[in-house]
């Protein structure tokens, strides 16, 4: 019998079953399908087989680590949202994907890892108390940076110069997206009727996350409160196929009181080796990205063995 497909993703928080916008997006596309997928919510991306998260193990022992990519993987093994879908759908389908990375994608980025307010209060209170200890103390910031470098690859046609007047022209972009996606949906169901594709799969990550997490500076998340069909919309999805996935973080496993059990000892050990593990990836990340380096001293070189003998006779005299 063929291993299952396992899934590795961000766990849940903000009362959705992940914090992370793709993790969210495939779990939610598995959900759609009955994909059986045995799904690892973690808190460690190195704990990942790709380093990265999302990250699917296929029954071959492939690795997958790109969003879309896991879904055309789940489409190939007859797990596919759109198979019911019209050629007109599918172009819709696909505009509609575009409409989202170009014009919502950046402003969710600039809300939860460059917006001030929101990423110390918000984004990086959740990562830095679910990271385990010491990865907790820099994988927060280095997200943040790959999250700003992917901000500037999709705002490259804007200047960069004018960050108020860039801002601006993102968030009225957005709520431009939000409008167009509040009218497509009326008051169906889904986006193609009653039944979910994969374009519900990706508009709920996007409006999930901004609509649930509670946000210091939420200029968008009040637009979308005022989309009354997009705020419905979510909340079925939720209590559809997630009724159980909402918990922020699982609470931690009670130890039975009384005498120390077997498992002390090995659980005690695990917890020191984890520990040591953590604090050599961090002198290794500090090493490699050349925040420490190593400077090795050139030894003094040894007096020749004339220069000892003429002080030898210098002795005898």
């Amino acid at each position: 019998m063929a291993a299952p497909m396992e899934l590795y993703c961000w766990s849940g928080g903000w009362g959705l079953p992940s914090v992370d916008l793709d993790s969210l997006a495939v779990l939610t596309y598995a959900r759609f399908t009955g994909a059986p997928l045995k799904v690892h919510k973690i808190t460690n991306p190195w704990q990942s087989p790709s380093g990265t998260l999302p990250a699917l193990r296929t029954r071959h022992g492939e690795v997958i680590s790109v969003p879309h990519k896991i879904i055309t993987h789940l489409r190939k093994e007859k797990y596919n949202a759109d198979y019911d879908l019209s050629a007109r759908q599918g172009a819709d389908t696909l505009a509609f994907m575009s409409l989202l990375e170009e014009k919502l994608l950046p402003v969710l980025i600039h809300t939860f890892w460059v917006d001030t307010k929101n990423y110390v209060e918000v984004t990086r209170k959740w990562y830095a108390e679910a990271i385990p200890f010491p990865l907790n103390f820099f994988l927060p910031g280095r997200m943040q940076r790959q999250f700003m470098e992917r901000l500037q690859l999709l705002c490259g046609e804007h200047s960069p110069e004018n960050e108020e007047e860039l801002e601006k022209e993102l968030y009225q972009e957005a709520r431009e997206c939000l409008t167009l996606l509040s009218q497509r949906l009326g008051s169906q169901k889904f986006f193609f009727g009653d039944a979910p594709a994969s374009l519900d799969a990706f508009v709920f990550g996007y409006l999930a996350l901004l609509l649930q997490a509670k946000l210091p500076s939420g200029k968008l998340q009040a637009h979308l409160r005022g989309l009354q069909n997009l705020c419905a919309y979510c909340t079925h999805i939720l209590s559809l196929y997630f009724p159980w996935d909402g918990a922020d973080m699982p609470l931690p496993r009670q130890t039975p009181v009384g005498p120390e059990t077997e498992e002390e000892p090995y659980r005690r050990r695990n917890q020191i080796l984890s520990v040591l593990a953590g604090l050599a990836a961090m002198v290794g990340y500090a090493l490699l990205s050349g925040i420490v380096s190593i400077q090795r001293a050139t030894p003094a070189r040894a007096p020749s063995t004339q220069s000892l003998s003429i002080a030898e006779e210098d002795e005898d005299e």
